[in-house]
């Protein structure tokens, strides 16, 4: 049973894939809370945004902020913010990493594309 993900805004298909959705109980470091995950989605559907924040932390004076980057993904139709990728997904490759305790954060990881769940429209077919 194959499931159609559309806009909640505009109601156009948004071409996601089922077979491409992480489960709902995979860990991410950026959580998964209210949210679906997909490894691959369509670019041709989307409108990718790169977003470079400098969000003020103060614990020292010498100490000015935490910068946050990441990718908005909009629909493509109607502009609508749907979610953000995210750069926590599996490693893109099979190293034991640094003296076998497991990937570091060095090894590049494969997009996650996280859409929050009151942005998308989802139906069975």
């Amino acid at each position: 049973m194959a499931s159609v993900y559309s806009c909640t805004e505009c109601g156009s298909n948004l071409n996601l894939n089922s077979a491409h959705a992480y489960p709902p109980d995979f860990y991410f470091e950026a959580g998964n809370k209210g949210s679906v995950s997909f490894s691959a989605v369509d670019p041709t559907k989307f409108k990718f945004e790169k977003e470079d924040k400098l969000r003020p932390f103060f614990e020292t004076v010498n100490y000015w902020g935490i910068q946050r980057k990441r990718t908005k993904i909009k629909c493509n139709t109607c502009d609508c913010l749907l979610g953000y990728v995210y750069d926590d997904g599996p490693p893109l490759t099979n190293s034991p990493g640094q003296f076998h305790m497991g990937p570091s954060q060095v090894i590049p990881r494969a997009p996650r594309y996280r859409f929050k769940t009151k942005t998308l429209r989802i139906t069975s077919t």
